[in-house]
């Protein structure tokens, strides 16, 4: 209570205020998980401050292990409706007219023009407490989001009617492209929209209003009231509200519909709703049987939109946006960014197993990246510059690693990943929060920066570090975080490998100071225990000893994508027994996604009580 607790409260940890609050300690399972770990590695309380003994250490890692752990029951969470991300909201329009809202752009070859109506109306969706933006339970339905829906959805009607879509419009009405729309065949529209809209057929019910209007209307003035029909439809929560129509008994927990199951997994995989062959499948009832849902994740995952997985989940993951951020020339900063995400994409869409995440042979480069690769970039096919236009962004090429595999193999070291990351203490914890799914605190107001040498000192930054965090409370998220960030000392700001002769005379400037090898201290020790001399044994350690919680928090961040919502403590038993399921060397991407979409809370829900 000294530190974290009262008038004193550190790390905005305060045991004071949670005892005295009306919370479970449920609620609280990700602070008590930490002190667990503190407590573990004796890393609190700080050194100069009173040690509990073995006896009260061992006596909290009991109540722990039975209240957190032994006496926890898997269970789905409570089922919410959501609405659309914008990018979900984006792909679901396209699929269901058959083409994209574009804005009329002109741009250069050296610029990134953001060419979709949606994105361009619509405000970004913040992340939700998962840390997706595809979690918008916090997101409230403004007036000026409504009016941008309606006027998206009235330039996508407008040019549904238009000449030059005739084809997609008779896809709906079931009528030749230059036939007369009639009664009959503007009911048919708007029962087939409703449906594909819906996600889930559409009754005579629901639809005997917008009959009503239509009956006895001919010509422009049928079309007229059938555009304020499918209007009436897009604007409806049922469109931009997942979920919203499934039925189930208030205090019961139940599997989750064919439809349901349908839309969330086309939702997980393409950020998009169900297509036509999942949605058959939903209606006839063969989705719940195990074989034909194993069949359509494997067709999802063929399908080019499952590129999905790469551009939205891991670019939201792994933040690596902040790419963008980090250089400002755009071919170059696309290069450094689209690396990682073709990368990505071909884990899940190759099925490589899970460790080739960290330790891969095979990696994305192009003419911009290639310097990174000198001994491999070989491999890459001739690039012949286009007349009048100096830089360019360019596709990857895929290449093996020959001669690089321990230092540039799996995504760590990827050049854009380093250069988003600059300085051991950053690299340390992307690290530490992304890939081994620790998640620090505030670091204190008054931490200030690493000193410089004075006059008459020849430190070099890590002996200047040693100073700079030498209290006993930085220290305890410094000795996860340092060592981490110092194994990768032998790579620059730029991402360049110092330790490479040939990287580093083709990736540094003329007259640029040279490092000395022999003076990077790539050296550390975890908080675990085990030890490392460079990067490539660090590497080593993350596919071995420390391979567990590699996969856990892989698994974690894909199930927090999937269900769009923050994992809680009764997720925890999942997580545990899908990593448990994972931990063979031939596990792989595509097993990571079966296993989520047949987990417990994927596949079924509890529907709240109406008190709650």
């Amino acid at each position: 209570m000294k530190c974290h607790g009262g008038e004193k409260v550190k790390g905005k940890v305060d045991f004071v205020a949670i005892l005295e609050s009306d919370q479970s300690l449920a609620e609280n399972f990700e602070l008590w998980e930490s002190v667990r770990d503190v407590l573990v590695f004796e890393e609190m309380p700080p050194e100069d401050e009173l040690q509990p003994d073995d006896r009260e250490r061992k006596e909290f890692l009991t109540w722990y292990q039975k209240y957190f752990v032994d006496s926890v029951e898997a269970k789905p969470g409570d089922f919410q409706p959501r609405r659309l991300s914008v990018h979900e909201y984006r792909n679901t329009l396209r699929s269901l007219f058959g083409f994209e809202l574009e804005l009329a752009v002109i741009e250069a070859e050296q610029t990134v023009t953001e060419k979709s109506l949606v994105r361009k109306l619509l405000p970004t969706d913040p992340p939700g407490e998962s840390g997706f933006t595809n979690d918008t339970h916090g997101n409230p339905l403004t007036t000026v989001i409504w009016d941008q829906y309606s006027y998206i959805v009235d330039r996508a009607l407008k040019e549904l009617f238009s000449a030059r879509r005739k084809a997609q419009l008779a896809v709906f009405t079931g009528v030749p492209e230059n036939a007369e729309i009639e009664e009959s065949s503007a009911r048919r529209m708007v029962e087939i929209f409703a449906s594909r809209a819906w996600r889930r057929p559409a009754t005579e019910e629901d639809l005997k209003t917008s009959f009503r209007n239509l009956e006895g209307l001919a010509g422009d003035s049928l079309r007229k009231q059938l555009q304020q029909e499918l209007k009436t439809i897009l604007m409806s929560p049922q469109f931009f509200y997942r979920g919203l129509l499934v039925e189930g008994t208030a205090g019961k927990q139940a599997q989750v519909d064919s439809f349901e199951l349908a839309e969330r997994l086309s939702y997980f995989l393409w950020a998009d709703m169900p297509d036509a062959k999942l949605s058959q499948l939903a209606a006839s009832g063969a989705l719940d049987d195990p074989e034909v849902l194993k069949g359509e994740i494997a067709r999802l995952l063929d399908h080019p939109a499952s590129r999905n997985l790469a551009n939205n989940f891991a670019l939201e993951w792994l933040a690596l946006d902040e790419i963008e951020n980090a250089e400002k020339n755009t071919p170059v900063a696309d290069a450094l960014l689209t690396q990682p995400l073709d990368f990505v994409d071909y884990l899940f869409r190759e099925d490589r197993p899970l460790v080739e995440l960290i330790d891969s042979s095979t990696t994305f480069i192009n003419q911009h990246t290639a310097r990174f690769y000198p001994s491999d970039r070989k491999q890459l096919a001739a690039y012949k510059r286009q007349k009048g236009i100096e830089v360019e962004s360019l596709p990857n090429q895929r290449i093996t690693l020959e001669n690089n595999a321990d230092s540039r193999g799996g995504i760590l070291t990827m050049p854009g990943i380093l250069t988003m990351n600059r300085g051991p203490v950053i690299r340390g914890t992307w690290i530490l929060e992304r890939i081994l799914g620790d998640h620090l605190g505030e670091p204190p107001a008054d931490v200030g920066q690493v000193a410089p040498n004075q006059k008459g000192e020849n430190l070099s930054f890590r002996e200047r570090f040693e100073q700079h965090r030498n209290q006993s409370a930085c220290a305890v998220c410094h000795d996860k975080i340092d060592p981490l960030g110092f194994a990768l000392q032998a790579y620059d700001d730029r991402g360049v490998d110092l330790l490479d002769e040939a990287s580093v005379k083709a990736g540094r400037k003329k007259n640029r100071a040279k490092i000395d090898p022999a003076s990077l201290d790539t050296s550390g020790q975890l908080p675990t225990g085990e030890s490392f001399a460079d990067f490539a044994e660090l590497k080593n350690i993350l596919i071995s000893t420390q391979r567990r919680t590699v996969i856990r928090n892989l698994v974690n961040r894909t199930l927090s994508y999937a269900l769009c919502r923050k994992t809680e403590i009764f997720d925890q038993p999942t997580i545990d027994e899908i990593t448990d399921r994972l931990m063979n060397d031939e596990s792989t991407f595509r097993d990571l996604v079966s296993e989520v979409v047949f987990s417990l809370p994927f596949q079924q829900t509890t529907f709240p009580d109406a008190e709650s």
